[in-house]
């Protein structure tokens, strides 16, 4: 299931290879900032979360078990940390609006204005932690349905409800 090259660099980073280690995080970064980037939606919060993933793919590479493809296994290690990330982002965007005076107008953008691809990937960005993680891997990292349950740990059968639900939400975020 691993190419032949990750798996020797894989079980040498588990026992405590840094050069391997270091090669291992060198082929993969590319992906995993791919990947943050659009989570995240900036590149600031994406090198966040990227950095982030290197610093503890130290410590979780030594659970991973080789049972699924290191890269759904990366992907679950990227998700995790995005997740984490906006978590923390959200709490400190909303301690800062509570200390923030009301401002007295609030804008409201122009109805006619033509939804642009970056504006779509904004709202996605506002699913439900599932719908999300369903629509940008099928969607946005172009995985077929089997490939993203494997990066989920669900059924198939579970990424298709996901979206289906999503485009759900999505098309009533798109009306309002």
């Amino acid at each position: 299931m691993l190419e032949q090259t990750d798996h020797g660099l894989i079980e040498r980073a588990k026992d405590g290879d840094g050069e391997a280690f270091a090669r291992l995080v060198e082929q993969h970064y590319a992906m995993i900032f791919r990947v943050a980037y659009k989570w995240c939606g900036n590149q600031a919060d994406a090198e966040d979360v990227t950095q982030d993933v290197c610093v503890k793919l130290g410590h979780a590479i030594r659970g991973f078990k080789g049972t699924s493809a290191f890269s759904s296994w990366l992907y679950r290690v990227t998700l995790n940390a995005v997740r984490d990330f906006q978590r923390a982002h959200k709490r400190r965007t909303q301690n800062i609006a509570a200390m923030a005076p009301v401002a007295e107008t609030e804008y409201v953008p122009d109805m006619e204005t033509e939804m642009t691809q970056g504006q779509l990937w904004t709202f996605v960005r506002q699913l439900p932690d599932k719908q999300r993680d369903a629509v940008m891997l099928i969607f946005g990292e172009d995985m077929n349905h089997r490939q993203a349950a494997d990066v989920m740990e669900c059924a198939e059968s579970t990424v298709s409800w996901h979206i289906h639900e999503a485009k759900k939400r999505l098309k009533g975020l798109l009306q309002d």
